[in-house]
């Protein structure tokens, strides 16, 4: 039992020290998505801020490439299920959703799973600007691909000066506070 455990802990250093390296084409799906469960503190982390990453590109097809072909989500009052209803569900909210910039932090995670704690912010096309808070729990297949998506999600108008998220567009600097630092 302890080799084992030592073996998967090399795996998934390995997996990790990999994770850059993984092509993101929008016509086939990576065999594994790196890190694997069952999470570390370390990999969970990982995974929250690869997640971030990839919505905060706003590529419906490079963001469904993390999900099962036939992941179930509840998004608000939404359930799409599987890649292709995911895509649509995406493109959707981006359309709605303008200059959308996210924050994911870290709740909590155990084997397979990983709950999340997330802010955005983004304005309609009439300027009123947003911010949105929220949960996501998540379930892993042993391939890293997210097989379930639950969230739970609250819109609070704000003012364009009362924003906090100013980077340009696509991924959040890494030096950047987070959700904990902007008191959020």
């Amino acid at each position: 039992m302890r080799e084992e455990s030592v073996k998967l802990k090399s795996m998934e250093t390995k997996l990790t020290d990999q994770q850059t390296q993984i092509p993101e084409s929008k016509t086939s799906t990576p065999v594994t998505r790196p890190p694997l469960p069952p999470f570390t503190r370390e990999t969970a982390i990982q995974k929250v801020r690869l997640a971030e990453d990839g919505w905060n590109s706003r590529d419906p097809e490079k963001v469904a490439l993390a999900y099962t072909i036939d992941s179930r989500w509840r998004n608000r009052a939404e359930f799409p299920h599987g890649r292709p209803e995911i895509i649509q569900f995406l493109k959707r909210k981006w359309a709605k959703e303008l200059d959308y910039r996210l924050i994911k932090e870290l709740w909590a995670y155990d084997g397979n799973r990983i709950a999340v704690r997330f802010a955005y912010e983004w304005h309609d096309d009439s300027g009123h600007w947003y911010r949105s808070y929220g949960n996501e729990n998540w379930e892993f297949n042993d391939d890293g691909l997210m097989a379930l998506r639950f969230a739970s999600i609250n819109d609070l108008p704000i003012l364009e000066s009362d924003r906090k998220y100013h980077w340009p567009l696509g991924r959040r600097p890494d030096d950047h506070p987070g959700l904990s630092d902007l008191g959020l």
